[in-house]
């Protein structure tokens, strides 16, 4: 992207006509979008030609991004894309690093943040990494020490807290820097973590288990007069860290049934291995959020549906829930909920479908009118929705319902299509390219529920309809 093309040349002279105060600003926005993970189209690009145009010209301007980007390092496995307000345990909303930072540097640390952000950005800025990194280590252990005296100073006072909360200016700013303390006291054992792990793990088997078992076991027995809460610390992120690499991250529960050496909830949950399991019941509720927001926009959801049913397998087959727990307790109330949300779309589906391709007779159609192209492409996500649910439907409790909404769909398929053919084969002019749509659109959805063959027999069908109907007016007219 760096070449000296004829755009990038363009680039450049607009640039150099900016003023000294424009391109700096510009830098700083760039930089700040960067680090809340927004990535404009040729953001790069730009970056880099202003910051070597301000270079040509000797103007000095302050790298937000790089000092901020060095300080949010540790946090990187444990930051998401989702809203600010979320409620995933252990996370960090990567929307909420920027007003962090602006309150680090203006509340809790200025002078340091200020002397160090300018050092650690003068490195970087002279390709010396290890330099930037341990004047970056000085910051965090101050930033650390600070945050957690800041906390501990608002605990029991609401006021404070508020006040904080509107200080820091992130929605749930106190469980924030609470992340963000944890993550910076184990940011050594996570880091030394995230080396000694695969980038990818198929699967979370015995090796892998023990290999992290071992580690924060022995890193937790380090530090014997440590809190038990900075031991919890330890083994939360540690397993967030360990999940973000497993393909099936439900599969982290295994952690928690190898050290109890045993399936049993009560016994699980006396270890420190508990957390595993808490985390990935966690991770489900949120895919059950995303699937309730996923519902309403219309979209395709059968990669979150195929997910949330793997993860209610594995908790249900890996470990003994049929006590009362509450753990068992969440999970009956996640299945209940996934069923009424999945419920409410199967049961409306085959009624959309009647409504789209219901036979209508000449005088109902507009003449050259169409099946709206959003109302068919809905539909055929919501058919199949309803196929996906066909093959999870024993986890996701929604065996009955599936059953007969998609039995319905197949009758009616076969049946209305002849039906549908039948209107194309003597339709006249005016409702001809309406009663094709109709046509078209139940090819759409019979590919979903009979396969491609049918769906292209039922294609031949129409084509041969529409030719014999004009075969037929032509011999009228003759």
């Amino acid at each position: 992207m760096t070449g000296g093309g004829p755009a990038v040349e363009k680039l450049r002279d607009y640039l150099r006509t900016l003023a000294p105060g424009a391109r700096a600003l510009l830098v700083a926005e760039l930089e700040r979008a960067s680090l809340r993970g927004e990535q404009a189209p040729g953001g790069e690009l730009i970056l880099e030609e202003l910051r070597r145009t301000i270079r040509e010209y000797g103007q000095p301007v302050p790298r937000i991004g790089d000092a901020a980007r060095l300080f949010f390092l540790p946090l990187e496995p444990f930051l998401i894309d989702g809203p600010a307000d979320h409620k995933r345990l252990g996370r960090l909303a990567r929307v909420s690093l920027d007003p962090i930072w602006e309150w680090i540097g203006r509340d809790l640390l200025p002078a340091e943040v200020k002397t160090l952000g300018e050092d650690v950005n003068r490195a970087l800025s002279e390709n010396d990494r290890t330099k930037a990194e341990q004047l970056m280590r000085a910051l965090h252990d101050r930033a650390h020490q600070r945050i957690k005296d800041t906390i501990a100073s608002v605990n029991h006072d609401d006021r404070a807290r508020r006040r904080l909360a509107v200080q820091v200016g992130t929605p749930r700013a106190l469980e924030d820097l609470e992340i963000l303390a944890a993550v910076l006291a184990q940011r050594d054992v996570l880091s030394d973590l995230a080396r000694r792990l695969p980038n990818h793990l198929r699967s979370f088997e015995r090796e892998q288990i023990e290999s992290v078992k071992t580690m924060l076991e022995g890193a937790a027995a380090q530090k014997p007069s440590a809190a038990a809460v900075a031991k919890a610390d330890l083994f939360l992120y540690g397993f967030i860290l360990a999940m973000s690499r497993l393909s099936a991250p439900w599969q982290l529960i295994r952690i928690a049934t190898y050290a109890a050496e045993s399936d049993a909830a009560g016994r699980i949950a006396e270890t420190p291995f508990a957390i595993a399991v808490t985390i990935v019941i966690g991770e489900l509720e949120c895919m059950v959020g995303d699937l309730r927001a996923e519902l309403k926009l219309h979209r395709p959801v059968t990669g979150l549906l195929k997910a949330i049913h793997d993860t209610v397998r594995g908790l249900r087959t890996e470990i003994d829930l049929s006590g009362d727990s509450p753990w068992s307790r969440r999970l009956t109330a996640i299945r209940t909920e996934v069923s009424n949300l999945l419920k409410a779309e199967i049961e409306t589906t085959p009624g959309r479908v009647r409504r789209l391709l219901r036979p209508r007779s000449a005088k109902e159609v507009v003449a050259g009118s169409l099946l709206d192209a959003t109302d068919v492409r809905e539909v055929e996500t919501l058919v199949e929705f309803v196929g996906a649910c066909r093959n999870h439907a024993n986890e996701l409790a929604v065996n009955e319902a599936t059953m007969r909404s998609y039995s319905e769909l197949q009758l009616y398929l076969e049946s209305g299509a002849k039906v549908l053919l039948d209107g194309l084969r003597h339709a006249g002019d005016a409702d001809r390219p309406f009663r094709q749509s109709q046509v078209d659109a139940a090819i759409r959805f019979c590919r979903v529920v009979f396969g491609a063959d049918y769906a292209g027999l039922l294609a031949k069908a129409s084509e041969i309809a529409v030719q014999t109907a004009n075969a037929e007016r032509k011999s009228a007219r003759a």
